[in-house]
């Protein structure tokens, strides 16, 4: 089987030991993050049951086509951002994709293998939930990348998946590359008193028990939903925001690791 064209640079996988963490968002916006920065990015999204990276960057409508050699095209969003998802090749947003775990390795293995991505800086593969067979047949597919990164939340119970997360990735062969902590803490607009609402720092202090870089931590703030809902990321829409500038700052760190390694 044929490997990603070299054109590549480096390849992250975002993954997360359960599903409501907000991989996807952190995925979409470490994207326009990375495009800030002057990079040419993509997004794989590699969960097939629920992709959810078309709703989030507003291109539900979009279609891949298919260009020489019977190579896709993935879908660009803007210059220098380009997203894949086999949302883009279903009836409709609300087509549930039915399939036994044969048809959906052959398909990873398409969208790993057949995909005209182009020269790219950094390609983002927004992995499966958990640690079950879809995110073993994707990561496996996806191979080889530079490395995880572990998104979790800050309660006990988050954390307590992020380190099957880890373990996970550390088993397969993958470096981790770092843990970022989303929904750490909730500042009120109005009083700039802080709530933590589902505690905070518990990614930091997961990431020294392992020995991972901690790559930062996102707060809590209803815009990154809005944003998420309305096809606009929040590093885009809001840039000047306590979450954008934190997603900045994030990308920052990764690209940090990122570029060393290739030197």
């Amino acid at each position: 089987m044929k490997s990603y064209p070299v054109a590549i640079k480096h390849k992250v996988m975002v993954l997360s030991g359960k599903g409501g963490t907000g991989k996807t968002t952190v995925a979409v916006n470490l994207a326009y993050a990375a495009r800030r920065m002057g990079l040419k990015v993509g997004i794989l999204d590699a969960d097939i049951h629920g992709p959810n990276v078309p709703l989030m960057l507003g291109i539900v409508d979009a279609r891949a086509t298919v260009g020489e050699g019977n190579k896709i095209i993935p879908v660009e969003v803007e210059e220098g951002l380009q997203v894949m998802s086999i949302g883009f090749l279903l009836p409709s947003q609300d087509t549930p994709v039915i399939w036994r775990g044969p048809l959906k390795h052959k398909f990873l293995g398409q969208m790993v293998n057949d995909v005209a991505w182009g020269d790219l800086d950094v390609l983002f593969i927004d992995l499966p939930p958990g640690t079950g067979d879809e995110a073993l047949s994707s990561a496996m597919l996806m191979k080889p990348v530079d490395g995880s990164i572990i998104v979790t939340l800050p309660q006990k119970v988050s954390l307590m998946d992020a380190s099957k997360a880890i373990n996970f990735s550390k088993q397969i062969g993958v470096q981790v590359l770092g843990i970022i902590e989303n929904m750490s803490g909730y500042t009120d607009p109005l009083t700039g008193e802080k709530f933590e609402i589902f505690k905070a720092g518990g990614g930091k202090l997961l990431a020294e028990k392992y020995g991972i870089a901690f790559l930062g931590s996102v707060p809590l703030d209803p815009r990154v939903v809005e944003c998420g809902d309305s096809g606009t990321p929040v590093v885009k829409k809001y840039p000047n925001s306590a979450a954008a500038k934190a997603f900045m700052k994030i990308m920052e760190a990764l690209w940090g690791i990122l570029e060393p390694q290739s030197s």
